[in-house]
C-alpha cells in the first residue's frame, strides 16, 4: 500500500472524491474504491479507507444533523444490518467482480430513467414505496457496501424517488451511512483487516479526509436544490460506467 508514486495519488484521488461524496455529492462515492485500486491492493485498500470513512461520516453528519428523515432511516437502517452480515458471512465466497458488474448496471439504468423522467425541468412526483422495500435496498446497499464500498447506488435507489428537500436527503444519507460503516468495524477486525500499517496509512491521509469533507460541505450547499437532484443522477451514471467497467475487466 502507498509504494508508488501511482498508489499515493490514486488514494489521495480516492480520499477527495470520497469527501466530496460524503459532503453531500454522494453519487461519487462509488467512484472511490474504483481509483484506489487503480494502484493498491484491493483487501487493503478497503481497510485503509474503512477508518477515513468513518471519519468523514462524522463531518458530514454534524454539518447536516438538523436535517434527515427518522421514516426513511427507520426502514432502511435495519436492511443495512442484514447486508453487512450477509456480506461478512459471504467475503471470502462472492465474486467482487460480479456483485460491481450487477450493481452498475442497475445504477446506470436508473439514473438514465430519472434523468429521461424529469427531461426539460419536468419535476417527477415522489415516490411512496413501501418499507419492506426500503428494508429490502438497505440489505443489498449493506452487501454491497461490506464486500466493495459501492453500497450508495442502492440506497440512492430508494431515496432519491422520495424526493427530499437537498439538506434532508444529505443528512439522512449521511447518518445511514454513517451507521453502516460503524456496524462494519467488527467484521472487519474479524477477518484480520485492521493491521498497524493499513491504521498508519488511513491516518496519513485524515487530514485530507476532513479538508475534501468540508469543502464538499460548502459546495453542496450552494447548489440549487432542483440542479442537485439532477447531479445526483448523472453521478450514478457515471458510476454505474465505471463499476461495469471494474465488473467486466
Amino acid at each position: 500500500m502507498l509504494d508508488t508514486p501511482m498508489a499515493i495519488v490514486c488514494a489521495v484521488l480516492a480520499v477527495v472524491v470520497s469527501g466530496m461524496a460524503k459532503g453531500g455529492f454522494a453519487g461519487l462515492g462509488g467512484l472511490a474504491m474504483p481509483i484506489m485500486v487503480l494502484a493498491n491492493a484491493p483487501v487493503e485498500s478497503a481497510a485503509v479507507m474503512l477508518p477515513i470513512l468513518i471519519v468523514q461520516d462524522a463531518v458530514s453528519v454534524w454539518s447536516f444533523r438538523r436535517h434527515w428523515s427518522g421514516a426513511v432511516l427507520k426502514v432502511m437502517m435495519p436492511g443495512m444490518t442484514i447486508g453487512v452480515a450477509l456480506g461478512w458471512l459471504f467475503s471470502r465466497s462472492v465474486s467482487e467482480k460480479a456483485v460491481l458488474l450487477a450493481v452498475g448496471v442497475v445504477s446506470l439504468l436508473f439514473g438514465v430513467q430519472r434523468m429521461w423522467n424529469e427531461r426539460g425541468g419536468r419535476s417527477a412526483l415522489p415516490s411512496n414505496s413501501p418499507g419492506w422495500v426500503g428494508v429490502l435496498f438497505g440489505t443489498f446497499s449493506g452487501f454491497v457496501s461490506h464486500i466493495a464500498h459501492a453500497g450508495a447506488p442502492p440506497f440512492q435507489m430508494y431515496v432519491l424517488p422520495k424526493r427530499l428537500e437537498r439538506d434532508v436527503l444529505v443528512g439522512t444519507t449521511a447518518i445511514a451511512f454513517a451507521y453502516m460503516n460503524w456496524i462494519k468495524v467488527p467484521a472487519y477486525m474479524a477477518l484480520g483487516q485492521f493491521t498497524r500499517a493499513n491504521l498508519v496509512h488511513s491516518a496519513m491521509l485524515m487530514p485530507l479526509a476532513l479538508l475534501s469533507t468540508w469543502a464538499g460541505v460548502w459546495v453542496v450547499r450552494r447548489v440549487d436544490a432542483a440542479r442537485f437532484y439532477r447531479i445526483i443522477y448523472a453521478m450514478m451514471i457515471v458510476v454505474g460506467l465505471k463499476l461495469m467497467w471494474d465488473g467486466i475487466g
